[in-house]
């Protein structure tokens, strides 16, 4: 069994930033394909980013590509979105999610499977 935990989110200002934490616990981190969901009020769970177990391959949505940039410490077995420029329509709760699979692309094709109970993050304008 994997726990996620996030945290890291909170009210800012348009234009402004904030880096969100995910500690992963249970099993190697290293294992898992990692990423981030969204998921604002009134609408469905969106896939945001995801990371390749080395870390060394990315996969954005393209709406939030050059604002949002995902990372991983395998020896801190913790995974990171860091959130640049940020939008009110940024506004949402934010989940961490894991995939046991060695394709990256898997995560937003396939889904996760395991997810973190979400951060909010709120954007004002």
């Amino acid at each position: 069994q994997v726990s996620l935990v996030e945290s890291g989110g909170g009210l800012v200002q348009a234009g402004g930033s904030l880096r969100l934490s995910c500690a992963i616990s249970g099993r190697t981190a290293s294992i898992y394909v990692m990423g981030w969901f969204r998921q604002a009020p009134g609408k469905e769970r969106e896939f945001v980013a995801a990371c390749s177990r080395s870390g060394g391959s990315t996969d954005y949505t393209d709406s939030m590509k050059g604002r949002f940039t995902i990372s991983r410490d395998n020896a801190k077995n913790t995974v990171y979105l860091q959130m640049d420029s940020l939008k009110p329509e940024d506004t949402a709760v934010y989940y961490c999610a894991a995939r046991n699979t060695a394709n990256v692309f898997f995560m937003r094709s396939n889904g996760p499977d395991y997810w973190g109970q979400g951060t909010q993050v709120t954007v004002s304008s």
